[in-house]
């Protein structure tokens, strides 16, 4: 196994990106009305452009890491500057390197680092330790506790933050749910196709209905599902913190499982899993034994929208008489280049009306774990979508990745708005199975 894809230091690694970025990179400013924490700041290092630089100085040994992680940890990694850059930085890439270097100079005390061990060492590698932890959740929430400890303010004298972070859970699946999937689903009536699918880590567990539904999506438009149990983590989250090394371990794995299948496609219903998915060939691309192979699973992977969309799909759907606004995840837009599929796909349910609002091309303020590492920022952002949102009064608000529905889910509850928060492929499950009825 390859612990580390490079020969070369990580520093020098962080040197090349850079100094490619930075040759790149024309000054033109296009990426300062696109950058959420430059357009709330007005601050030149809290851009793009300016993090570029700071990450130049690192990288000549002009400054310490220390001393630019905090304008690092301020970006959410969103990428639209990306998508507005007329020269193709892949700022993305470069983030994450420079977060390596950071990650090793923080300082951290001895509760954060215990945090920090718990989510990536022991949760994420290990899915059956995150569900063991949801399913407590579950109980938690369904035996009367979280009433009491909401009604009491316990966890808020507790922790601030843990009160902050137990209000963005949804309504937690029973633990049958998860479990009521398969390795292997056939299709509803004549196969056409054999695809697999990635079931993830938060939406395996936290969004088990949403995988129900995707599944039955994809059994109803002709395909046998196969989700491999081995799958692990895709490594997204590992590797936005700053862990590559743990981000390409995963890759491999992962790799390695999905390849006994043999398959043409593997579908994803997580956009932050899917560009990850997508990106494995550039995660790997030094890494002589998983290069090709990583760069040949990359080109098999399709968002759930993406996929759907290239297919004639099923018609036998019920109308469904709502207003629905769609919120683009970043990871689905810039990440992955992918806007229009899933319009099209909720404006093939009969009866459903779209309703376009303003920045919905904007993060949400979730951007992985960035709502618990800098709750003011990401704060402003939600309101600011949530204003917008407001203003057009949907009675569902559809979003493709588990961050993003998390932190709409608990905008909408906290500022009493009344649509729901679902995945899109969770209305046309509704639609096939209303009318089935």
């Amino acid at each position: 196994m390859v612990l580390d894809d490079h020969s070369v230091s990580s520093r020098t690694w962080l040197e090349q990106l850079v100094e490619t970025a930075d040759a790149a990179c024309i000054k033109c400013g296009f990426c300062l009305p696109t950058c959420p924490t430059y357009r709330e700041t007005g601050l030149e290092p809290a851009s793009p452009r300016g993090r570029i630089h700071l990450m130049k100085l690192v990288a000549k040994g002009r400054l310490q890491p220390a001393e630019i992680d905090e304008q690092l940890d301020l970006c959410l990694g969103c990428r639209a500057c990306e998508t507005a850059c007329p020269a193709g930085v892949k700022f993305g890439r470069l983030l994450e390197a420079g977060r390596e270097q950071t990650q090793r100079a923080k300082r951290l005390t001895w509760w954060q680092r215990k945090q920090q061990d718990l989510l990536y060492a022991g949760l994420l590698p290990h899915l059956k330790h995150l569900d063991l932890l949801v399913d407590l959740l579950w109980l938690y929430q369904a035996s009367g506790l979280r009433w009491m400890a909401r009604k009491s303010q316990l966890l808020r004298r507790l922790s601030a933050r843990l009160s902050d972070a137990e209000l963005l859970l949804p309504d937690l699946p029973a633990p049958m749910v998860r479990q009521r999937l398969g390795e292997q689903t056939p299709a509803a009536g004549a196969e056409q196709r054999r695809v697999g699918f990635l079931a993830g880590c938060v939406m395996r567990s936290v969004f088990a209905r949403t995988n129900a539904a995707t599944v039955n999506v994809l059994t109803h438009n002709g395909c046998r599902v196969m989700m491999p149990r081995d799958v692990g983590c895709c490594g997204a989250l590992h590797a936005h913190h700053g862990d590559l090394s743990t981000a390409r371990l995963m890759a491999q794995h992962n790799i390695r499982v999905f390849e006994l299948y043999n398959l043409e496609v593997v579908v994803v219903n997580s956009a932050g899993c899917g560009a990850m998915l997508k990106e494995y060939g550039q995660l790997l691309a030094n890494d002589a034994l998983y290069a090709g192979r990583a760069l040949a699973f990359s080109r098999k992977v399709k968002d759930i929208s993406e996929f759907l969309a290239g297919l004639t799909l099923n018609p036998k759907m019920a109308e469904l008489p709502l207003r629905v606004a769609y919120d683009d995840p970043c990871h689905l837009l810039h990440g992955q280049g992918i806007s229009e599929a899933p319009r099209q796909l909720l404006q093939q349910i009969p009866a459903v009306v779209l309703v376009p609002f303003k920045e919905a091309d904007w993060c949400c303020g979730s951007a992985g774990t960035y709502n618990l590492s800098q709750p003011d920022m990401s704060l402003r952002l939600l309101e600011r979508k949530l204003q917008h949102i407001a203003a057009v009064d949907p009675e569902v608000i559809a979003t493709g990745n588990p961050g993003c529905l998390l932190q709409l889910g608990w905008g909408v509850r906290r500022a009493g708005l009344r649509a729901e928060v679902l995945h899109p492929v969770e209305l046309l499950d509704r639609a096939y199975r209303l009318h089935g009825e």
